[in-house]
């Protein structure tokens, strides 16, 4: 009787490099010499569990723009719109892990607690976590409950995602800078507990002739980044 070999086990991917990060598919620089707003640079690492870092990961960005709108349909504010600025940023890692953008800071925008709950526009809180009225229902359901105030806005941040091997489903932070007052009273990152917030903070790097925010993923671990459920 012939004896068979049995298939090896393998994680999911990594596919991106010769599919989405062709030098036409990535979108390190969101900004074009007109572009409305101040110059940033954001850089940093993606590391897994053991503090390795994933040489093959994906990072994409998604955020408004300096006036605090989305180039979006679903985004109907009385912000103003920036032709030049699209808000979306696509960017593989090095061989250390490291991923980078040219962009701009983002304007503060509203907060809508209907689109943060159903996952629209704006990313939901990790499963458990309710804020506000509703708390413990919310805490059952899994889902977040928000208490609004009339004028609510969030404070300037850009939406993350990062795609790597073994992961099933792609995962979803954010990122907020670290020297901006408006943190405090941002609605969703109040929400996220007090000792873990510090993983949603971009620190600003002083000199060079653009402003420079380092921010590092985790994927799990000891210090992982806050990710959001959608």
């Amino acid at each position: 009787m012939r004896a068979y070999l049995l298939t090896g086990s393998q994680t999911v991917g990594p596919f991106f490099s010769p599919a989405l990060l062709r030098e036409d598919a990535c979108r390190n620089v969101l900004t074009q010499p007109e572009t409305v707003g101040e110059r940033i640079r954001i850089e940093g690492h993606v590391f897994d569990g053991d503090g390795l870092p994933v040489p093959d990961a994906m990072v994409e960005i998604w955020q408004a723009n300096a006036h605090g709108r989305y180039n979006h349909a679903a985004d109907e504010g009385p912000a103003s719109l920036d032709p030049s600025f699209t808000g979306f940023g696509r960017s593989g890692t090095g061989d250390d892990g490291s991923y980078w953008f040219e962009t701009i800071k983002p304007g503060p925008v509203p907060f809508d607690a209907q689109r943060s709950t159903d996952g629209d526009l704006t990313p939901a809180l990790p499963a458990g976590i309710a804020c506000g009225q509703g708390e413990q229902e919310g805490s059952r359901r899994g889902v977040t409950t928000f208490q609004q105030a009339p004028t609510s806005v969030q404070a300037p941040h850009i939406c993350v995602t990062v795609f790597a091997r073994g992961l099933l489903n792609h995962l979803v932070t954010r990122l907020y800078f670290a020297d901006e007052p408006a943190n405090a009273e941002d609605v969703v990152l109040q929400c996220v507990p007090s000792e873990r917030r510090a993983t949603l903070l971009a620190r600003r790097k002083h000199g060079g002739a653009i402003v420079v925010y380092h921010f590092d993923i985790i994927l799990q671990g000891a210090g992982e980044t806050v990710f959001f459920n959608l």
